[in-house]
């Protein structure tokens, strides 16, 4: 490949990453514009059920934060071209995706051992809303966690240098793009119910 050809590549990198997630967006908008309108219908006619979101939701809250700290050192040692610094921190953070999945599934788990199921006879329209958010997100974490495999395997291979690090910067913009979407999702689901 030309030179030309992989700076053109590298300057089309990061403003179709910013695309990607304005479509993010654009997405939880129009979910949690639907939950308001439902549950603005549901409770005139006194049929939306309030509860209490998961206990583990507010650690997996804690894991996506402190993944998004890790992120921050591991960029700085990326700036002082100290390798072991941008692995160990890539690493730390990629851990703390899993915990943050992790602790998704298992708040998940309580909701369905509290009986709020997500679809079926049983099931509530604010019990669905939140399974179908909180989903969705978890499916974009996910999405972060192979990002961030693929930025710590480039980080083992000491690809990363104060001059060239586009990547690992790509991978900590969307991780904490997930970080902020998870945060207002969660306060959203936490004070409109």
């Amino acid at each position: 490949m030309s030179e030309l050809l992989i700076e053109q590549k590298k300057k089309v990198r990061k403003p179709l990453l910013w695309i990607g997630m304005a479509s993010i967006v654009m997405t939880f908008a129009g979910l949690t514009s639907g939950y308001v309108v439902s549950r603005t219908a549901l409770m005139a006619e006194n049929r939306w059920f309030q509860f209490e979101l998961p206990s583990l939701f507010y650690a997996a809250t804690v894991a996506i934060l402190l993944a998004s700290v890790a992120l921050v050192w591991a960029q700085l040692g990326a700036k002082k071209e100290n390798d072991g610094q941008v692995k160990a921190g890539v690493g730390i953070a990629l851990l703390l995706g899993f915990l943050f999945v992790g602790l998704q599934l298992a708040g998940w788990k309580d909701l369905i051992d509290s009986g709020f199921y997500f679809t079926g006879p049983k099931s509530n329209s604010s019990v669905s809303w939140v399974y179908v958010i909180t989903f969705l997100h978890w499916l974009h974490v996910v999405s972060g966690i192979i990002v961030l495999i693929v930025t710590y395997i480039q980080a083992s291979k000491s690809a990363y240098t104060k001059e060239n690090y586009l990547g690992l910067e790509l991978a900590c913009i969307y991780w904490h793009f997930l970080d902020l979407l998870w945060i207002y999702l969660f306060c959203f689901l936490l004070f409109i119910r």
